[in-house]
Formats: C-alpha cells, sequence, structure tokens
C-alpha cells in the first residue's frame, strides 16, 4: 500500500497551519512556498479537509486558512482520511464480513481476512494517535515531505 500525495501533502499543509496556529490565517501561497507544495494543488487539498471540519477559509487579500481545531485534536488519522477516504489494504475490510454488499463473496470463510482487518485496525491506531500537536513538537525545524 502506498499513501497517495492528496494524503502526504495535506499532512504537511496542516502541519504548517499547526506551526502558526493562533497566529491568525495562513495565506495559501506561504503554505506552498514553505512547504514546496503546488499553490494549486493546495486549493484542490483544501475543500475536503473544509467539508471535513479540519480547516476553515478565510476570503479576500488578507485571507488565507486557520485550523478549524486545536492541532492536539487533529490525528493524522482523521487528515488522510479526509482527503483518501476509508484507509484500508483490501476492500473487504471496509464492510463486515456479515453485510449482503460485500465486495468479495469469500469474505464470509476468507482464511486471510483476518490479518487484514488486523493490520489496517494497527495502521489506523497508529494514525489516530499522533496529532498535529504530535508532529510539530517531532519535528518544528523540519520541512514536509514533497517527494
Amino acid at each position: 500500500m502506498k499513501l497517495s500525495t492528496k494524503g502526504r501533502y495535506s499532512v504537511t499543509a496542516l502541519y504548517e497551519l499547526a506551526l502558526h496556529y493562533g497566529e491568525g490565517v495562513v495565506p495559501l501561497k506561504t503554505i506552498a512556498k514553505t512547504q514546496g507544495i503546488s499553490e494549486n494543488y493546495l486549493e484542490q487539498l483544501m475543500a475536503p479537509l473544509r467539508r471535513a471540519g479540519l480547516v476553515e477559509s478565510v476570503r479576500g487579500a488578507q485571507g488565507g486558512y486557520t485550523l478549524a481545531r486545536a492541532p492536539e485534536d487533529v490525528t493524522i488519522g482523521r487528515i488522510i482520511t479526509a482527503v483518501e477516504g476509508p484507509i484500508a489494504l483490501v476492500d473487504c475490510v471496509l464492510a463486515s464480513a456479515e453485510a449482503d454488499d460485500q465486495s468479495c463473496v469469500r469474505a464470509g470463510s476468507c482464511v486471510t481476512r483476518q490479518i487484514w482487518v488486523e493490520v489496517c485496525d494497527s495502521m489506523n491506531a497508529v494514525l489516530n494517535n499522533i496529532s498535529l500537536a504530535d508532529l510539530v513538537q517531532r519535528n518544528r525545524h523540519r520541512i514536509g515531505c514533497n517527494q
């Protein structure tokens, strides 16, 4: 499994907002320049983050973005889920094995499904236990990952 640039750049953009939390709005241009991400791409990422209630926007010449919640209340898992959807290695773990609309006809009796469930649960546990405040504390001197 490979996380897309949507997920990585969204975390990076919100990291930048967390660095400036409580200082007012941060222009998209500043985030783009500081983190080395295209301003146009950032604009696309902000829409689902805004819909998820993670960021707020202010329009106009002095506009920009700010976190809608305190950095300690925003987890990496929540950011990734907002732009990527549920985190899962395989489709069959997104629904219960008993569901009528299974993506796999063998989900209820699959010998490997429980492994994928455990892996997904572990990934979600890690991502949902790291907040933007944790990220800021760990990496205040670094810029984001844009590889």
